[in-house]
Parts: C-alpha cells; structure tokens; sequence
C-alpha cells in the first residue's frame, strides 16, 4: 500500500515571493507600477479575468501553481508598454506576452526562494482566453490571491504552494 503524503501550507514568504516577482517584472518589462490590493483565500474557481496564464511547479517536497488573470484593458496597457504598439484584441502577442509574464514572475519568485534553500522546478505556462473563465487549482490547500490596480485596469494573481512530506 502506498504511504499517504502530509502536506503542509507555506508561509507568506513564498506568496510574497510570488507578489514582489509580479511587481518587479511589470515594472521593469513595462514601466508599470501595480497597487496591490488585500490578499484573500479563493472560495471559487472564477478567475475574475478575460486572460490568464498558469504554471504548475514542483520539487522535492514542494509544489503548487501560480496563476495570474488581467482584465482585458490591463493585459492591452501592459502589452502596449512592452511592445510599443496599440493593442485593441487579444492576439498572438497578448497571448505570448501573457505566457512570457506568468514565466518571468515565476522564474524570479524561483530564484527568490533558492537562495532561501527552496527549490522547485516549472511546466510549461498555459493561457487562457475567454471571457469568465474558470481556474480549478487541483489541491486542498489554501489559494492566496492578491488583486492588484493599474491606471488601466486591474489583475489578480494566484498562488498556491506547499510543501510535501511522507
């Protein structure tokens, strides 16, 4: 029979991980400055955004995901500022823009917490487009997510992370 696996919920060190990397990389990726807003438990699926992209992590004793939802207003501003042209439809270059961010914030939260001896590795980003989408994060433990205001609209970031032990 297979031992049953513990999980244990982290801290707010590692969501704050995630929550500095998004900050940071809007910042320097589009000269954007996000508000944050309060943090809350997710009790619903509902993404509250048009766009998201979300990425699976996982290590030795540690996994999670980490997923981020712009209103379609937000990701067009931010993807403005990147690539500096209008934006007026989510596109190939909203959609990889989209992909390119949710790897870049995990990548910097990645680094972030190795040099604090937790180490993980990242999938592949998914995105998805659709108004009113759901994100199912597969996992018992708690969701953080933080919401976050731009002058263009607003976004929610989502992480879930744990450690696991046998």
């Amino acid at each position: 029979m297979a031992e049953k696996t513990k999980s244990t919920p982290l801290n707010a060190v590692f969501v704050n991980a995630f929550l500095n990397a998004i900050i940071e990389i809007l910042e320097t990726m589009a000269s954007l400055t996000p508000t944050p807003g309060k943090p809350f438990i997710k009790k619903q699926d509902n993404s509250r955004g048009d766009i998201s992209g979300i990425i699976g992590m996982a290590g030795h004793r540690l996994q999670g995901a980490f997923a981020i939802s712009f209103q379609r207003r937000c990701i067009f501003d931010v993807v403005e500022r990147m690539l500096g042209e209008p934006v007026t439809r989510i596109n190939d270059d909203v959609i990889d823009c989209v992909g390119e961010i949710t790897n870049m914030v995990s990548g910097v939260a990645r680094a972030n917490l190795s040099t604090q001896g937790h180490e993980y590795g990242m999938a592949t980003p998914t995105v998805i487009c659709s108004d009113d989408h759901t994100i199912a994060q597969a996992t018992k433990e708690p969701v953080v997510v933080m919401p976050f205001t731009t002058p263009a609209g607003a976004f929610l970031v989502e992480v879930s992370l744990w450690r696991t032990e046998s």
